[in-house]
């Protein structure tokens, strides 16, 4: 049986971003907040959160943010 076409949900560019992203943060030079002044980040999980939102702003294909959905409603 023949598999069904998956359509991509991120575009590679955001996988992009999010893999720039994850290189300082495993290197411990990746910064949150407003230029960089909320200090370093320590978790994994920020630091992809981060490599999406930027992905976002910049208007590459992600799907959007849940949390920001559920309160937008």
């Amino acid at each position: 049986m023949a598999q069904k076409a998956r359509k991509r949900r991120y575009s590679p560019s955001a996988g992009r971003d999010v893999e720039r992203e994850m290189h300082l943060f495993k290197r411990g030079k990746l910064k949150s907040g407003r230029g960089g002044k909320g200090g370093t980040v320590k978790s994994r999980q920020q630091a992809i959160a981060i490599g999406l939102s930027e992905a976002r702003r910049e208007g590459k294909k992600v799907p959007p943010n849940p949390k920001r959905a559920r309160r937008a409603r």
